[in-house]
């Protein structure tokens, strides 16, 4: 894939982090990122708002604002690690998998599995997997991809080498895909370059966000991360769909949510994006 045929995306967790202090709406991080420079959104479910069972309307705000949706992302308070909340997890999978089918191309992203209870490790691997798998099983069906995001935020199950060797084992990939996230993945692993390297066949897309040595966010670029070296890899990838994912959790962007993405994107005109 050459350099001009990727797209630049914005996550919406640049404002999510923020609490109570956003009083906006979707219509408001709509209008942000399009002025920002970018393609695409992933917007979460807790931002979607108003729009979560409306996805014709949404897809008519997403076209007045020259904005594709990239992919639709959620989580969920059982960490995915809860035997017991698979049935109800599954159900809000296919809420989200049935609204992502709306839009050509779009994706569900589901979050890291994460300890929320006690008990053995390994057994909270094989319950996330049941999920992720039996949830990229209904993505199938409706024709709407499936990428797991682990994360290195409080409690996640999946934040070294080790957790990531362990989930993949597990997950099918031909089921489940990979939002890489390199940010997270510099803070819990020796070597990203290798990570994305062996599993790059995995990666659906990439969400690109910088840390500094001490795994403190970043602005992109600010950091250490490789992000030429990251588009090199996913470039090269079987499975990637061209979108690079900037999400920026940095004390600069909980100053500014919008001018820090949008001198995020001004960032990645350097690369060619």
């Amino acid at each position: 894939m050459n350099v001009k045929d990727l797209k630049v995306g914005c996550q919406t967790f640049t404002w999510e982090m923020l609490g109570d202090r956003f009083t906006g709406g979707p219509d408001d991080l709509l209008k942000a990122i399009a002025d920002g420079g970018y393609d695409g959104i992933e917007i979460t479910d807790t931002m979607i708002g108003r729009y979560a069972d409306r996805p014709v309307e949404f897809a008519a705000a997403l076209k007045s604002s020259g904005l594709a949706l990239v992919s639709l992302a959620f989580g969920s308070k059982s960490g995915f690690t809860l035997k017991e909340k698979i049935g109800a997890d599954l159900e809000t999978a296919q809420r989200w998998i049935d609204f992502a089918a709306a839009f050509p191309g779009a994706l569900v992203s589901i979050g890291s599995a994460t300890v929320v209870s006690d008990g053995p490790r390994d057994d909270k691997f094989a319950i996330a997997a049941e999920f992720y798998n039996k949830a990229g099983e209904f993505g199938r069906k409706a024709g709407v991809d499936i990428a797991v995001h682990p994360s290195s935020h409080h409690n996640t199950l999946l934040f070294d080498r080790a957790d990531y060797d362990r989930i993949f084992e597990l997950i099918d990939p031909s089921l489940v895909g990979w939002v890489p996230d390199t940010g997270h993945i510099l803070r819990g692993h020796g070597d990203m370059i290798d990570t994305l390297t062996t599993y790059r066949d995995r990666i659906r897309y990439i969400h690109l966000k910088d840390v500094d040595a001490s795994g403190t966010w970043a602005m992109l670029g600010k950091g250490v991360c490789d992000t030429q070296a990251v588009i090199d890899i996913a470039s090269a990838a079987p499975h990637f769909n061209g979108w690079l994912v900037l999400e920026e959790e940095s004390e600069t962007a909980a100053a500014d949510p919008a001018a820090a993405v949008k001198t995020n994107r001004q960032t990645m005109r350097d690369y060619g994006a």
